[in-house]
């Protein structure tokens, strides 16, 4: 079985994919597979490179991911062409690491999964939901200021629209109690032979 879990930016998709890895779930953080190795490749360095400058890099050569971000975020063309450069490679890494237990469990963390039409990777989706007023909250607690983060959400779906469009909603404005009580629901409706 596969579940692609999605949601607006600080609605709690993390706090869901760790409930899902403690119930035996194997996670796939799409963010962190960026971050942590599509952001590393060398000929994605060179492309950013030769499309922003030496701006975007940190002074040990690493890419300064906040500034990448205001720029992109900033600049549709810009984004739709980082996302042309790094959605393909990230799509090759969940094909690798699925192939490598294809009857497990998988959850898949996926920001962009309707606005990606990404829905044919998954046997279920789940959208993690919140209030306005709470998402924004929360990402001011990350350190994102609310000009940004308005800037970022802006750019995805309207959460009502993924709402619809998923099988499954988890709604968490509450405790992080009355969020595990959700996923835990989730558990015992989702199929076993999946």
């Amino acid at each position: 079985m596969i579940l692609g879990i999605t949601g607006g930016m600080g609605c709690g998709k993390s706090t869901v994919t760790r409930m899902l890895a403690a119930a035996g779930f194997e996670c796939i953080d799409s963010d962190a597979l960026i971050k942590e190795c599509v952001l590393h490749e060398p000929a994605v360095l060179a492309a950013l490179r030769e499309r922003f400058g030496p701006g975007v890099f940190a002074p040990d050569g690493a890419v300064d991911r906040r500034e990448l971000a205001a720029r992109v975020f900033a600049r549709d063309e810009d984004r739709v062409w980082l996302e042309q450069l790094t959605h393909p490679r990230l799509f090759a890494l969940w094909r690798e690491r699925l192939r490598s237990r294809p009857h497990g469990r998988w959850v898949l963390e996926v920001p962009l999964l309707f606005e990606k039409q990404l829905e044919n990777w998954f046997d279920f989706t789940v959208c993690v939901a919140s209030s306005p007023a709470q998402q924004l909250s929360r990402l001011e607690q990350r350190g994102i200021p609310r000009a940004l983060a308005g800037q970022r959400i802006s750019k995805q779906l309207p959460l009502a629209q993924k709402t619809e469009l998923s099988d499954f909603v988890l709604w968490n404005d509450g405790s992080v109690e009355f969020l595990q009580a959700q996923v835990d629901r989730l558990l015992t409706v989702l199929p076993v032979d999946r």
